[in-house]
């Protein structure tokens, strides 16, 4: 009997870093049923002027909305779960267009680290949380989905394994074998093989971020050594670490070197701060009660006693770092018996604006340490020779690289093939893309819509055409051309007037901008001429004129806002 075909469409994670977010659907019709991987959202590119996050299209899950049946999350980093809030909160969402509250099944850190984000928006009303233990197995509408423990930069990660009516989905999540990870929880290696047997592994998706690394990632522990190093290098300075706010062992780390070094450890950032709170609570964190005092203490110690944990690694505008960096953070003021240790590793977009922060705390007279001058970081991330691991004990039917850039993905790829993969076995997907396994095997039948969905304060959706206008503001400048006609007459009754800005420097351009005004007339006197009276018409003129006359005199391509007023 033909078993029902399975389709994995991808809304976000392919070709780039972030915006991880997938489908997974059975049935059609009244019968369809959704389960999702991950609602993640990205952080902006430089040329996205203004842009907060940058997230997935949701528009085919908000047409099926009732027909999913939860959400599943990997683990608690933002580029998997920071999307969820934006998920459910616009008035087209998820949560309004659903009979009853989302379901989300993770492990309780990783929903805990979502839940923040969630309960700032108010939206807690809109999803039904459900932790779950590793390896615990759950019914989600037709599908039945295995938690299997993996080693990730954040504690408690898993892969997911999802049994259809195609068989075994198997999804990798972020991971990386690490045979001594702060925490002692590896890699599940024996579960991961244990799905081999019968019909085994149909379909593997496996994380592409670090394919084109070779060897393997250093174990998270290898960071301790280094830490404990650079404070007993560093005694009678105080110590301000940066981190990722979820990277609880990294965090975990941090708080031992500084309490061996008879340091007081403090945070400093909100996310931080509710982090470190939530890790404590859930017994992920094991720092001494005595060791934690609260940032508005540290000027009651000496320097060499304090160590400070911050947010703001990756170099965002707002951040508890990038406010030491421009001097203006209330509780911190840096100078010269200060220590800045970068424990973190720039993801790719973000390298300009961490730079900018280093360049702002050494200006500030502190010393400065990053993962360039110490290995202060370790990827959580596998590298070739674990992918070939796991590939090697997983023998997926199929593969589909998935998280990362092309290149990566293209990559990773390349090792599935090394390892015994057929060419036509490995199957190449963008963002957009509708793949359906079937009983014949793979193809791809059809694409969704995948574009970039901006967020702007709390304005989410602008649009391309917003992104493209600021570019234009941003690197070529802005022309308005005001004119006030009679349209009875035809005649040019005050004006053009020129007013610029980032195209030229007005009064040092007085005669180009009066024979820009010359130009404009012109063109008005000569539309009135043929008969035009409209008034989008002459704006249109007057466009074409300045246009003309600004490209042909500076070669640049400034935007240009024609204004006519009618009496």
């Amino acid at each position: 009997m033909t078993a029902l075909p399975v389709r994995i469409i991808f809304l976000g994670g392919l070709g780039e870093i972030g915006r991880n977010c997938m489908a997974i659907e059975q049935g059609s019709g009244s019968d369809r049923s959704i389960v999702l991987i991950d609602c993640g959202l990205m952080f902006p590119d430089a040329d996205m002027h203004g842009i907060d996050l940058v997230l997935p299209d949701f528009t085919y899950l908000r047409e099926h909305a009732n027909q999913i049946a939860g959400l599943v999350a990997t683990h608690g980093h933002e580029d998997h779960v920071g999307g969820i809030q934006y998920l459910l909160r616009d008035r087209d969402g998820i949560g309004h267009l659903r009979d009853s509250p989302l379901p989300v099944y993770g492990a309780k850190l990783t929903l805990g680290l979502a839940r923040n984000r969630i309960e700032e928006a108010g939206l807690l009303g809109r999803i039904d949380m459900r932790p779950v233990q590793d390896l615990e197995v759950v019914q989600i509408g037709p599908f039945s989905v295995e938690f299997i423990p993996v080693t990730h930069s954040v504690p408690h990660a898993h892969a997911i394994a999802v049994t259809t009516s195609q068989g075994v989905i198997l999804h990798s999540g972020d991971w990386k074998l690490d045979l001594d990870p702060v925490d002692g929880r590896r890699t599940e290696l024996s579960r991961l093989g244990q799905l081999t047997a019968g019909k085994g592994v149909r379909l593997l998706m496996g994380d592409s971020t670090n394919a084109e690394e070779h060897g393997h990632a250093p174990s998270e522990t290898s960071i301790g050594p280094v830490l404990r190093g650079l404070f007993a290098d560093h005694r009678g300075r105080r110590i301000v670490t940066a981190s990722f706010a979820s990277h609880l062992h990294r965090i975990q780390q941090i708080a031992d070197a500084a309490i061996a070094d008879g340091r007081k450890v403090a945070t400093l950032g909100l996310s931080m701060k509710k982090n470190v709170r939530l890790g404590l609570e859930l017994g992920v964190l094991r720092i001494p009660e005595s060791a934690l005092i609260d940032i508005e203490q540290i000027s009651d110690y000496e320097p060499g006693q304090i160590c400070v944990i911050s947010t703001g690694s990756q170099g965002e505008p707002m951040s508890a770092l990038s406010l030491l960096a421009r001097d203006e953070n209330k509780f911190v003021k840096l100078g010269e018996h200060d220590t800045v240790i970068l424990s973190s590793h720039a993801i790719p977009g973000n390298e300009s604006n961490v730079n900018k922060v280093i360049d702002g705390l050494l200006r500030r007279g502190a010393e400065v340490i990053h993962s360039g001058i110490a290995d202060v970081h370790a990827t959580g991330h596998a590298q070739a020779e674990e992918i070939k691991t796991y590939l090697s004990l997983v023998k997926p039917e199929w593969y589909v690289p998935i998280h990362g850039e092309f290149r990566h993905m293209m990559a990773n790829g390349r090792l599935g093939e090394q390892m015994g993969l057929p060419h036509d076995r490995v199957v190449m997907c963008e963002d957009g893309d509708v793949i359906e396994l079937s009983d014949d095997g793979i193809e791809h039948v059809g694409r969704v819509p995948a574009g970039y969905v901006y967020v702007d304060g709390i304005v989410g959706d602008v649009g391309q055409g917003v992104i493209r206008d600021r570019r234009v503001l941003g690197e070529e400048g802005v022309v308005v051309v005001v004119v006030t006609v009679d349209v009875q007459t035809g005649k040019v009754l005050v004006g053009p007037d020129i007013i610029t800005r980032g195209w030229v420097y007005a009064p040092e351009a007085e005669d180009l901008l009066d024979e820009a005004c010359d130009v404009v007339s012109d063109a008005v006197e000569r539309a009135f001429a043929s008969g035009v009276r409209d008034v989008e018409a002459l704006e249109r003129d007057v466009r074409r004129a300045a246009g003309k006359f600004v490209n042909e005199r500076t070669r640049r391509r400034p935007m240009i806002v024609p204004v006519v007023m009618a009496t």
